[in-house]
Formats: structure tokens, C-alpha cells, sequence
């Protein structure tokens, strides 16, 4: 497509995802009020993602290294090359889940109000703040709350991207509290949304997912940490289709 095309089709795809928030913010209000209804909650938030994709020209297309079971705990551990990561997570995740993000997300109009509820802000540039962040993620994990992560801790600066060093924290976390985890390999999105979308435009495509099977970590000391985390690396690199 040239430029212009991609240009329109950005705007296209923001104003679905406005459209959609807006259209679902009654029901994300009232059903945030409570952890009791967080399930509801993401009922909603995983159609409202689904929609915006959809009428976007997204399609999002899994493909499972073997059958997950949805009734099991997981750290979702997925790359971050697009803005359009979180909608694919929300589609992909069922049940209680919920997300860690950076802080500047409470000041964005589409997420503010799952940041104020039911997902956690987290300053990675302050370890009071990471601590008091994974602290609540723990406590979510003991009441079988799954979390949403992405292990880099941001989308880089450079284009084409390439997959960042993973942040200890989630894998440390895993073995900590026995949790599995599930690494996701979003493929291609980089290809049609980069970033924001806003820079270089977007196009609409199949987006491929890869969903590889669970890492268990029961029998895992925390001093194996840093050997999760280099394994759900390479496991995620050799799928990733970054140049």
C-alpha cells in the first residue's frame, strides 16, 4: 500500500478502537467497581478487542504448540512491537486476567480505567513501585488470577524491530508461585501496526499468533530464574519473524 493508504487505514483502525471503547465504557464502568466481576469484565474487554480487530481489518489467527487449558493460572509472556499487542492478548486470554503495564498507561483514555481497576501500573524506574506492583500480581496469581506481561517492559525505538532482553521479574515471579508459564509469539503485527501505528501508518492482514505449550515451574528454584527466562527467550526469537 503506499503511504497515504497506510495513513487512511491507521485512522480507519483508531477510529474502531474509539468507536468500540466507547460503545462497551458503560460496561467496563460498572463491572470495574468490583474484583467480584473482573471475569464480566474481561467478557467485555475480550469482545470489545475482538470487534475493534475485526471491523479494523485485523484478523487474528492462533496457532497452538498443543491444547492450553483455560481452567489453569498462567503468566501470558508475549513480544512487544505493537500498540496492538494488548487487543491480541485480550482476545487470546479467557477467564480472570489481567495485565502489568507502565504507569503512563493510567493517562490514556482507552486503558485508564482497567489501570485503575483491574490491571497494574508499575514505574520500573522505581523499585518501591515494582515491588508494591509484583507484590499485588502475586496476590492475583494465589487467587488464580492469570497475568498478562510482556517481558521486555516496552516497544524499542528501532524500525525494523527486534526482540529486547527480557526483565527478571515475571520469571522470578513463576517460580515463586508455581505458575506456569505460557509464551506467545506474535509474529507478524509488526509488519501492519508498528508502535502506535502513527509513524509509519498501518494495513490491514492476518495477524499470526503462535501460542507454544506451557513451561511449568513447580519444580523450579528461584535461583533457576534467569534459566527461564534465556529459555522463553529463544523459545519466542525462533518464531518471531523480525529481520
Amino acid at each position: 500500500m503506499t503511504r497515504i493508504l497506510r495513513y487512511i487505514h491507521a485512522y480507519w483502525l483508531f477510529f474502531w478502537i474509539v468507536f468500540f471503547n466507547l460503545l462497551f465504557l458503560p460496561f467496563f464502568f460498572v463491572f470495574s467497581r468490583s474484583p467480584k466481576t473482573y471475569g464480566i469484565l474481561n467478557v467485555f474487554r475480550t469482545l470489545s478487542c475482538t470487534l475493534c480487530s475485526f471491523f479494523g481489518g485485523l484478523i487474528f489467527r492462533f496457532e497452538y504448540e498443543q491444547k492450553i487449558n483455560r481452567k489453569r493460572t498462567f503468566i501470558y509472556c508475549a513480544n512487544h512491537a505493537s500498540s496492538i499487542d494488548i487487543l491480541v492478548m485480550c482476545v487470546l486470554a479467557k477467564g480472570k486476567y489481567h495485565f502489568i503495564g507502565k504507569e503512563e498507561l493510567l493517562k490514556s483514555p482507552f486503558w485508564r480505567i482497567f489501570f485503575k481497576t483491574i490491571d497494574i501500573p508499575v514505574n520500573r524506574e522505581s523499585r518501591i513501585s515494582s515491588f508494591k506492583a509484583f507484590k499485588r500480581v502475586g496476590e492475583n496469581l494465589e487467587n488464580n488470577m492469570s497475568l498478562i506481561i510482556f517481558p521486555e517492559g516496552k516497544i524499542g525505538n528501532d524500525y525494523p524491530p527486534e526482540l529486547l532482553e527480557f526483565k527478571n521479574g515475571p520469571f522470578r515471579l513463576a517460580i515463586e508461585k508455581k505458575v506456569p508459564i505460557l509464551p506467545v509469539s506474535i509474529i507478524n503485527l509488526w509488519e501492519h501496526v508498528w508502535d502506535s501505528g502513527l509513524e509509519r501508518g498501518t494495513t490491514p492482514g492476518i495477524i499470526k499468533i503462535f501460542v507454544h505449550a506451557p513451561i511449568e515451574t513447580a519444580d523450579m528454584d528461584v535461583s533457576m530464574a534467569n534459566d527461564l527466562k534465556d529459555k522463553v527467550y529463544e523459545i519466542m526469537k525462533q518464531k518471531i519473524s523480525y529481520p
